[in-house]
């Protein structure tokens, strides 16, 4: 099974980057270690099921006490991944059906990962806008407004001032700079076809991204020669460009203590904007366009979360229509 695995990673390697498989691998990690041994063709429907049960009961490895639950989300992504493994070696003619076809997380795993798992929520637009607030006057305030805005860190990171354009005020995503195990930065094209976008600016962040035009020019001027001139926007004081971790971790989260904000990901700002946008009225295909993805109801799926305060103006028509019926009554 290890050597079919390794295979099927290779032939991958063909069609997505090279971060993707590193993901690919780290996923089926469990799945090598439980399974790896097995003859390929000797592999059955109970095993599998076994190896995804025992995957949730006692798999995670790190932030916590090895050998406890493992998040039902992760055992999906693991299985998902297998499955496809083995549907190619269906294709391949190497075995005559896909033993993980109908495997899945049972439904009291789902049930006890949903009560015992704390899983945090994006920002509301309120946090959003302390936030927002609160870094008028830190150096990164244009790098931070363009996450606001619903573009990827790995996005904001490989953004170019030749990709900005200051008097039209549009920007294009044509590359990104992200890293392999939060260790080794990686520039490259942008993740799908859709990524490459041309999006116009938002008039706070034109502002904002002029300003900061204006001050690396002075921070080039007072460091001479070692200024590192690498045309990203995302640099520090001395032109050397910023990675995803240093913008996320390093600085924004400090940001979000240092504002009484709660932490999260700066990724999770994307679903924010996103669902903000949706709310007031932003048409599908316009809200899949600025997200950079082809396909419209995965960006409603994943990305539009209404929250509480979202659902008060159904409230409100509730309103009306209960007040109709007592009026009648």
């Amino acid at each position: 099974m290890a050597e079919w695995l390794d295979e099927w990673l290779r032939m991958k390697a063909r069609d997505i980057e090279a971060t993707s498989i590193h993901g690919y691998r780290k996923s089926l990690i469990h799945v090598y270690d439980m399974l790896g041994h097995v003859r390929l063709q000797d592999l059955t429907e109970d095993m599998v099921q076994d190896c995804v049960d025992r995957m949730v009961a006692q798999g995670r490895r790190r932030s916590g006490t090895p050998g406890t639950r493992l998040a039902v989300s992760t055992v999906q992504h693991a299985i998902d991944r297998f499955r496809q493994a083995l549907a190619r070696a269906v294709t391949r003619k190497l075995i005559p059906e896909n033993p993980a076809k109908f495997v899945r997380v049972s439904l009291v795993d789902r049930k006890a990962d949903r009560r015992e798992r704390r899983r945090e929520k994006p920002w509301t637009v309120t946090e959003v806008q302390l936030f927002i607030k609160g870094i008028q006057d830190d150096r990164l305030h244009a790098p931070l407004l363009l996450s606001l805005m619903g573009l990827r860190p790995a996005e904001v990171c490989g953004l170019r001032w030749s990709d900005v354009d200051l008097t039209l005020g549009t920007l294009e995503t044509v590359s990104t700079r992200t890293m392999v195990a939060n260790k080794t930065v990686v520039e490259k094209d942008t993740k799908t076809e859709a990524g490459e976008r041309v999006l116009p600016l938002p008039q706070g962040v034109w502002e904002a991204l002029r300003k900061l035009r204006a001050r690396q020019a002075a921070e080039k001027l007072a460091a001479g020669e070692a200024y590192t001139d690498s045309g990203f926007v995302v640099v520090d004081e001395l032109g050397v460009p910023v990675n995803t971790r240093q913008l996320r971790e390093q600085h924004a989260h400090r940001l979000m203590g240092e504002l009484g904000l709660r932490k999260v990901r700066l990724y999770d700002a994307r679903h924010s904007c996103l669902t903000y946008l949706a709310n007031n009225g932003v048409m599908d295909h316009i809200l899949a366009a600025w997200a950079g993805h082809t396909n419209v109801g995965f960006t409603k799926k994943k990305y539009v979360h209404p929250d509480v305060e979202d659902l008060r103006a159904a409230a409100v028509v509730w309103d009306g229509f209960h007040g109709g019926e007592t009026a009648r009554s």
